[in-house]
């Protein structure tokens, strides 16, 4: 091979590593919405004195996970009411914020305050568990798109300039909000099943509503894109009792299928054309193949299964199925049939509901972060392995998912966002 061609191809290489290390985190599990990225070398193992390559205080908890673009890291968060539980304050001082970050250092570049819209749901029972910010913003990486319950989504640009502000209800739940929006074309798609017990579309230009679907019953969860053959995509929600498959652009139902009966928490989970649905207090586990028309229930379920998540979303690698549950049994099961592989139960401080966090995967790792008792990795495979158990010293709370940008993991806690890597 002549010494040009070789330098090329090496430049190449050199500048793909660089690109998927580097690759935007731009909403809840990351861009495929699958919790999966190709970044390489991330730690094993980090504390407080060593890995961290940067710590920003934040002006208040949340559950919800940062996201990137760019240069550019964005979290929202909440102040003025319940951030001590001792000392809970007044409900109309209570204020959501959205933070834009400098990537490189964890330099606040601007924040934004948003008031509650008034009466939200008081401050107790699992509500006290995640808040009132706990649905991870999304970015196109031209604005920032947010979601707060009862008092709307919010979208700002990247300077930090308010573009618009839409209603898409006014209930509450004592469960608190925590869907997380999702961007499909030039729309900005929210359950809003607590808020009006819909699923909304809004013009990402605009906040105009675009589409809105009623029917989402007992449903805080993410839902998820599914691309299939021939470049047709669909709109995958799961509520109380069923899963449903829309069109992006219309919202216009295409098929719909049995799914949990009861309420559900986790979002859904894709890998190909099969998507995994999850959740209940008897726990359930529903494999559909999108891409039907009808009631697909009988000739699209691949399998069904008695265990599930309550809480955290489910991740698709090497065809295993993994998850922590909210109880800290992490669980493993074939992508294929949903037969079990493991079950482990960690030994996780405190009571309760240890994990709300969903996995993440890169470099062959899985990072699950629990509430109280750090952040493991495991090992991917058909045999539980724990690779390490790493604490950052911080006594808050530790809900959110992280994101991987930059061969960099982001962790949230109640009072900080960490930069963890080289």
């Amino acid at each position: 091979m002549k010494r040009s061609a070789l330098c090329r191809m090496t430049g190449w290489l050199v500048l793909s590593t660089l690109l998927l290390a580097g690759a935007d985190w731009p909403r809840f599990l990351g861009p495929k919405g699958d919790g999966i990225s190709e970044a390489k070398g991330l730690p094993t193992t980090w504390s407080a004195a060593s890995g961290v390559v940067w710590k920003t205080e934040l002006p208040g908890p949340g559950a919800s996970s940062p996201i990137t673009t760019g240069d550019k890291v964005l979290v929202t968060a909440y102040s003025g009411y319940a951030v001590d539980p001792d000392n809970l304050g007044k409900p109309e001082n209570l204020q959501r914020h959205v933070l834009c970050l400098e990537r490189a250092s964890g330099k606040v570049l601007w924040q934004k305050t948003v008031k509650a819209s008034l009466p939200e749901q008081s401050f107790g029972g699992f509500l006290a568990l995640h808040g009132y910010a706990s649905s991870t913003p999304a970015t196109d990486g031209k604005a920032v798109y947010a979601f707060f319950g009862r008092s709307g989504v919010y979208a700002f640009s990247l300077a930090g300039d308010e573009l618009w502000h839409a209603d898409v209800g006014s209930g509450t739940h004592n469960w608190g909000s925590a869907a997380s929006p999702i961007l499909a074309g030039d729309l900005v798609i929210v359950n809003a099943s607590v808020e009006s017990g819909a699923l909304v579309a809004l013009n990402k230009a605009t906040g105009k509503q675009a589409w809105r679907v009623g029917g989402s019953t007992r449903s805080w969860s993410t839902p998820a894109l599914v691309d299939l053959p021939g470049g047709k995509q669909e709109l995958v929600v799961s509520v109380q009792d069923k899963v449903l498959g829309l069109a992006p652009a219309t919202g216009k139902e295409l098929w719909t299928c049995d799914g949990v009966k009861d309420y559900v928490c986790p979002a859904v989970a894709v890998h190909g054309d099969v998507v995994y649905v999850t959740a209940g207090r008897k726990p359930h586990t529903v494999a559909v193949r999108a891409g039907g028309q009808g009631d697909v229930t009988k000739s699209h379920t691949v399998w069904t299964s008695d265990l599930g998540s309550k809480v955290p979303t489910p991740l698709v690698t090497n065809g295993l199925l993994y998850w922590v549950e909210q109880t800290g049994k992490v669980a493993c099961l074939s992508a294929a049939d949903g037969s079990p592989v493991y079950q482990e139960r960690l030994k996780l401080p405190g009571s309760g509901d240890k994990v709300y966090a969903s996995l993440v995967l890169a470099d062959g790792k899985l990072y699950a972060v629990t509430r109280q008792g750090g952040t493991l990795v495991l090992a991917v495979g058909k045999e539980f392995k724990e690779l390490a158990r790493n604490d950052l010293g911080d006594k808050s709370i530790f809900n959110a998912t992280p994101a991987i940008s930059n061969g960099q993991l982001l962790l949230r806690s109640n009072r900080c966002l960490y930069c963890i890597g080289k």
